[in-house]
């Protein structure tokens, strides 16, 4: 029995000691020879420049820019002014019927969480109704004239001049608004407006709903034109814009006499257009030593992949590209104030030139990983990272392959945009809308005639 037991020990560990843990080998030898695959890393230059995309941007978004802002770093300044329509906001019983044809107060309030530039500059604004409907269905971009949405000879009607701080206010208000996170001014406005409005609901309350407003014909019902009419210092994001009509109205059950409002919104269901215009931006397409991201609507970043030296005979497996920032140069950004220096740009989107020309934005497309992509500004790295576009260079290989390339098949464009996201019952983020960002953001990218940016790439092919 003892001499079974140790041969047994013995066979043990002679099979213990033939094997080793290296199994980088490990069924090597069941592939055949032509089956073998070998990888290979290599960088190829990519061509950018600047690409002044003008004053003609899609201006979809919820949000309305007011104000004129000139960049103290790069001396381009941005104007903005709004067009908005609205929606009848029901915060009372349509059935509340006012005490007689008379507002008892009509004004706008608009609404802004932030803003850019200096809290003390002073902005001047005039209040115009539109004489023409928005079309919902239409697309408007930041072109936009609004004297085709206003009678020619039309006068104001309300103005204000206010500035972020809102001084005019007493203390005590003012810290109340601010400690609440938003800031807001009212504007006041002709009460005769209010009065058409009213008589207009005591005879058809229904003439409020969504439906039937905008449409309706009364006065203000088509929305109204906000313009800068002075004021360079700051830019307003309006995140939200409210026309208030006072009125009186006596309580059915304790013959008492009480004080509303109705109230109606410029929400995402109406259109809301911001008019952009810039100056002084010749100087960064001039610039050829670097690329720009200029927001909003000024400049995108254009690049050229090397297309014609890429080659087409081993599979493409991963294919990178990297956007790297520079830093503001010291001695100029030194003598700005940080707070009043623009922040970069968050949330970038690399397209084809050519799909985004014929309608990118205007067909609301999203982001697909074949054609387009999105990434987000890495601060450790001071860069925009896109860590597999292959599929877009793979397709762009086979355009050219069969015949059916483009004038413009190699260039993509770097936009930055503002992404809307939904969150899962897991908690996982998906993007269902993208837009153009119109905040104003400013990113000065390496590249230009001395280059600075390569796409890598990874190829693999079987051993023969």
């Amino acid at each position: 029995m003892y001499w079974k037991h140790f041969f047994a020990l013995i066979t043990a560990s002679i099979l213990f000691v033939s094997c080793d843990d290296n199994t980088s080998t490990l069924g090597m030898d069941m592939i055949p020879a032509a089956d073998l695959i070998a990888k290979t890393y290599k960088t190829y230059d990519v061509k950018t420049s600047s690409y002044a995309v003008g004053d003609s941007v899609l201006s979809r978004t919820s949000t309305s820019y007011f104000g004129q802002y000139t960049d103290p770093i790069t001396g381009s300044t941005v104007k903005s002014d709004f067009l908005s329509q609205y929606n009848y906001c029901p915060i009372q019983a349509l059935d509340t019927i006012p005490l007689n044809d008379t507002a008892s107060i009509v004004y706008i309030d608009l609404e802004f969480s932030e803003f850019v530039g200096d809290s003390l500059s002073p902005v001047s604004i005039e209040v115009y109704e539109l004489d023409s409907l928005l079309d919902p269905n239409a697309s408007y971009y930041t072109n936009i004239d609004p004297t085709k949405f206003v009678k020619k000879d039309a006068k104001p009607v309300g103005s204000l001049r206010f500035s972020a701080s809102n001084r005019a206010l007493a203390d005590t208000t003012r810290q109340k608004r601010y400690s609440n996170g938003y800031n807001y001014v009212s504007i006041p406005i002709d009460r005769t407006i209010g009065d058409e409005i009213l008589q207009a609901f005591k005879k058809n309350p229904s003439l409020l709903k969504e439906a039937n407003w905008c449409k309706s014909g009364v006065r203000g019902s088509k929305g109204f034109y906000f313009k800068l009419c002075s004021g360079d210092g700051a830019m307003f994001y309006i995140s939200n814009s409210r026309l208030n009509v006072g009125f009186n109205y006596r309580d059915q059950y304790t013959d008492s006499l009480y004080g509303t409002a109705l109230l109606f919104e410029g929400t995402e269901e109406v259109v809301q257009a911001s008019r952009f215009t810039s100056r002084n931006i010749q100087n960064l397409i001039d610039d050829t030593d670097a690329t720009y991201l200029k927001c909003p609507a000024g400049v995108f970043t254009m690049a050229e992949l090397p297309i014609d030296s890429i080659s087409t005979n081993d599979t493409i497996n991963t294919a990178s590209i990297k956007f790297t920032r520079y830093n503001d140069d010291e001695e100029t950004a030194g003598k700005v104030d940080k707070t009043y220096r623009l922040g970069v740009p968050q949330t970038v989107l690399l397209v084809r030139y050519d799909e985004y020309i014929n309608g990118f934005f205007e067909s609301n497309k999203l982001a697909d990983n074949v054609t387009s992509y999105l990434a987000t500004f890495n601060s450790s790295s001071n860069s925009y990272e896109f860590s597999n576009i292959s599929r877009l260079v793979t397709t762009m290989l086979r355009e050219k392959k069969n015949g059916t390339a483009t004038e413009n098949c190699n260039k993509v464009l770097l936009i930055p945009v503002e992404a809307s996201t939904i969150k899962s019952s897991t908690g996982t983020s998906t993007v269902v809308k993208l837009n153009h960002d119109f905040s104003m953001k400013s990113a000065r990218l390496v590249g230009g005639k001395d280059g600075g940016v390569q796409i890598e790439l990874i190829y693999s092919k079987f051993l023969k």
